[in-house]
């Protein structure tokens, strides 16, 4: 059966059938599964056939269940981001969109697969959830209108592509390659001057905590400098 033999359609807007299913399987056991894959393999490495093997089940059962690979994929980014705490609402609006987004860059990098996916659909209730809190929180500090829709897509994109490029970068990367970029930019510091002094490249200087940190107070600042 053809992974996309159903149709398009996001599994978030579509009732689950009335029809018997066959036990012990569920969606609970198939996206626990599918998120071990995920994090083993990657998205390119879940099949359908992968994951009835996974869970000793013929792919025709999955089907009873999820009706494609992208409704996996996007009941398996949904699970990610109930991996984000959710933190007390507090007066501080600033640090409680601080900590959500904190929180969502470890879920991400705890399961690299998931910052590629996130220009799905995203329409699952933890991720639903998680945006309510956010907007939110900024609405606090006196967002609204265009102003509230530009500061989210820019928390947003900012915490993906940081996910993305850290996730990427430390499954490709080593130590000593590491060393060897910064080598490369500090080796010609005549053609290279301001990226030398501002220590481009070098993990030494200023970690991934730390450039998050800042850039993601630099966004909060400038959303609302009062």
């Amino acid at each position: 059966m053809s992974e996309t033999a159903f149709g398009p359609g996001s599994v978030w807007l579509r009732d689950e059938p009335a029809r018997p299913r066959p036990a012990p399987l569920s969606r609970e056991r198939i996206v626990a599964a599918a998120v071990t894959l995920l994090d083993e393999d990657g998205a390119d490495g879940l099949t359908m056939r992968r994951l009835a093997q996974r869970l000793d089940v013929t792919p025709t059962a999955l089907y009873w269940h999820v009706k494609t690979k992208d409704d996996v994929l996007d009941l398996a980014l949904d699970r990610v981001f109930g991996d984000v705490p959710l933190p007390p609402a507090t007066a501080d609006w600033r640090e409680d969109a601080r900590v959500l987004i904190r929180h969502w860059r470890t879920a991400m990098l705890r399961h690299p697969w998931a910052p590629s996916l996130v220009g799905r659909p995203m329409l699952g209730p933890n991720v639903l959830t998680r945006t309510e809190f956010l907007q939110a929180a900024l609405t606090r500090g006196g967002l609204s209108g265009l102003p509230l829709a530009v500061t989210t897509r820019l928390l947003a994109n900012y915490v993906i592509g940081a996910a993305l490029t850290e996730a990427t970068w430390r499954r490709t990367a080593d130590p000593q390659a590491q060393r060897e970029a910064r080598r490369h930019v500090a080796a010609d510091p005549a053609a290279y001057p301001t990226l030398n002094a501002s220590g481009h490249l070098d993990a030494e200087r200023w970690d991934d905590d730390v450039l998050f940190d800042h850039g993601l107070d630099a966004i909060l600042t400038a959303a609302h400098p009062s």
